[in-house]
């Protein structure tokens, strides 16, 4: 699931860099793209774990 994530995310990425290159421009296609590039990102981070887990864990 991880590596679909990623390449969901570089193909994504992709088609936004090569819709802002092109002459005219679709911005519907870009705004998806960067909804799909920031979906996966969230996904994807969202199992990182937080570097003041610890410190809270001993407040409680």
């Amino acid at each position: 699931m991880k590596k679909f994530m990623i390449l969901l995310m570089v193909l994504a990425i992709g088609v936004a860099l090569y819709e802002q290159t092109s002459a005219d421009k679709n911005v519907y296609v870009m705004v998806i793209a960067i909804v799909i590039f920031m979906m996966g990102m969230m996904k994807l981070s969202s199992k990182t774990p937080s570097k003041n887990q610890d410190k809270e864990e001993d407040n409680v």
